[in-house]
């Protein structure tokens, strides 16, 4: 989205190679996948790309990273996008099968939901990696690319905790005793990564929960209670007006939300601005996210929304486009976890990326200077 070709195409072809010679394989061997792959000779080969939505900011970044780099190597790229409907990304994925393409990348809408197209692709010798969004339930699945998503959520809870100054800037205890009124929210069931947010903030958040220093004033505790369906900013805006109008009907405030999507802070957001929220006597409250999208790093620069976790969408791009070009030749990709991705099936070998908590304070050295946005992009 905002990294030019040429360094993209340089920046992809490094990376392969760098893998390449960790794997250790030579031309023409064969790639360790369900499928029994072997090298793909040179030749007019499509990738086929299945991404979730449009609608969401970040999904368009990853789709266009992807393409751009796999074209960069000489690939052909079928990229969809189903628009968060289950049946349009199947249908999608049947047809990439159909026709033949030579390598799957996964970014699913419901994890559970692919089972038959999976079965569909073994059986043609195609290849499967999950991108981003864990595959479940499925021998299937060869590999996945996604960021340590625990620790998303242990740094979403963190940026929490400081924001609430529970916690001061070198993540140090200041003793602060509370109690602090918050509500919780979670991401899609359907998504493998979602519970491994929650679990991830809520390692960080119980303790000060069971101390009293936070206090969860509506009860609404169990993932089940405060997950939101597809990632919805409409369903989480009407949930947190709910919870003003019913917990904090008694004139009590909320001093902060863990919010584990920037698309569901700017939906709660919406809702806390509704009753008076927002204002210099009544400021907002502590409100977390992911992804940097544009729309939630000006939330922060105009102090509405409090921190977001930026996940570099370009680095996982380059790291799945690594492997996709390691499997197509015949050769076994990089992998830098064995042990925790269990789909249910099998445990699915994975490559992690880092996360970075961005803030007001940091936000023009993480995402200016580092090349993810201009500041017009921000202004």
């Amino acid at each position: 989205m905002r990294i030019k070709n040429v360094a993209a195409a340089a920046a992809a072809i490094t990376l392969t190679l760098a893998m390449a010679a960790c794997s250790g394989g030579g031309a023409g061997t064969t790639a360790e996948t369900s499928s029994g792959t072997k090298a793909v000779p040179a030749g007019d080969i499509t990738v086929g790309v299945a991404m979730p939505t449009k609608s969401s900011e970040r999904w368009i970044a990853d789709g266009n990273n992807v393409k751009t780099q796999l074209e960069a190597l000489g690939y052909k790229v079928d990229l969809q996008y189903a628009e968060d409907d289950i049946p349009t990304q199947v249908n999608q994925i049947d047809t990439m099968i159909t026709k033949g393409e030579k390598l799957l990348i996964i970014a699913s809408i419901d994890g559970t939901a692919l089972t038959s197209q999976l079965e569909q692709a073994k059986s043609n010798g195609i290849p499967v990696i999950a991108y981003d969004r864990l595959i479940r339930n499925s021998p299937n699945v060869d590999y996945y690319t996604t960021f340590d998503n625990f620790k998303v959520g242990v740094q979403q809870a963190t940026s929490l905790l400081t924001g609430l100054k529970v916690l001061d800037a070198d993540g140090k205890d200041t003793g602060l005793t509370g109690p602090l009124n918050i509500e919780l929210f979670a991401g899609s069931p359907d998504d493998n990564n979602a519970t491994f947010f929650f679990k991830g903030a809520m390692s960080i958040l119980q303790p000060y929960i069971d101390k009293g220093v936070l206090v969860v004033k509506s009860g609404q505790t169990d993932f089940d209670k405060v997950a939101t369906l597809r990632w919805d900013p409409a369903t989480a805006q009407s949930r947190m007006e709910n919870l003003l109008t019913s917990t904090y009907a008694d004139g009590s405030k909320v001093a902060g939300v863990l919010s584990p999507y920037d698309g569901l802070s700017i939906g709660i957001l919406g809702a806390l601005k509704g009753v008076g929220y927002g204002t210099a006597n009544q400021p907002y409250p502590i409100v977390t996210g992911q992804d940097a999208e544009a729309a939630s790093v000006k939330s922060i620069i105009a102090d509405e929304q409090y921190s977001t976790i930026y996940k570099d969408t370009r680095e996982l791009a380059k790291v799945t486009v690594a492997m996709t070009d390691a499997i197509l030749k015949g050769k076994t990709p990089e992998t830098n976890d064995t042990t925790t991705y269990d789909n249910g099936v099998k445990v699915v070998p994975s490559y992690l990326l880092e996360s970075q908590i961005v803030t007001k304070d940091n936000y023009k050295k993480i995402l200016i200077d580092g090349g993810y946005y201009t500041a017009a992009d921000l202004a």
